[in-house]
């Protein structure tokens, strides 16, 4: 029988056990679980599982050279982390420190090669790669130095790219119509994305209010 476990709020549906308090009987597969189902604790769609897998040695290592290789950073890739950088000494009052990352941030960004035609299946694939790839190894860097201030940027980070991922899932299915008429707002703490008419009133991956929400305007 086999897990899967929510990648929201961490819920792990066993086959084995089922889910008595929601009518699911023991020993009922995944695959018949009814696509409407949901996570009994945060509600997330089937989508936002992933099986439970023992990770081989050679996968570890695998995943480890990739990591390796995607330390080589663009100019715009810069520019976010300066810029992340600079919201950071700007939280623990460093205003020089982050004056000068904001100075790296903007030269970086200045030197970004313009995307004309956006790969949006190339996108979604970089940041399932994150997802399966990056995050698993990073958190457990950061559990092993005991550094809690990156294991919560991590679990924040990680929620976002999956809610970047379901959004690009769904763009590539119904295309742009479904943001043509409504409004996105973009969290400046976590980087969470919204698309609505109005911002909600916290943000539901950090808790702030939903003035760190910005508006993202057409063009932009």
């Amino acid at each position: 029988m086999k897990k899967y476990v929510c990648t929201i709020c961490g819920y792990i549906y066993d086959e084995a056990a089922g889910s008595p308090d929601q009518g699911i009987a023991a020993d009922t597969k995944w695959e018949d679980l009814p696509e409407t189902w949901v996570c009994p604790i945060c509600t997330a769609p089937k989508s936002m599982f992933n099986e439970v897998k023992e990770e081989v040695k050679e996968e570890a290592e695998e995943k480890e050279q990739k990591l390796e290789n995607k330390l080589n950073l663009s100019s715009l890739e810069m520019s976010i982390l300066c810029s992340n950088l600079a919201k950071g000494c700007e939280k623990q009052v460093l205003m020089d420190e982050m004056a000068l990352f904001q100075k790296l941030a903007d030269y970086f960004k200045a030197h970004a090669k313009k995307t004309v035609d956006p790969q949006f299946e190339t996108l979604r694939t970089l940041v399932n790669e994150n997802l399966s790839d990056i995050y698993p190894i990073a958190s457990q860097t950061a559990k092993e130095l005991n550094d809690r201030g990156s294991l919560r940027a991590l679990v924040w980070s990680e929620k976002v790219s999956r809610i970047q991922s379901s959004l690009l899932d769904r763009l590539l299915k119904e295309g742009s119509d479904f943001i043509e008429k409504t409004n996105v707002y973009v969290c400046e703490i976590c980087g969470y994305i919204y698309v609505g008419d109005e911002a909600p009133e916290i943000c539901p991956v950090c808790k702030v209010p939903n003035f760190k929400l910005h508006k993202i305007e057409r063009g932009q």
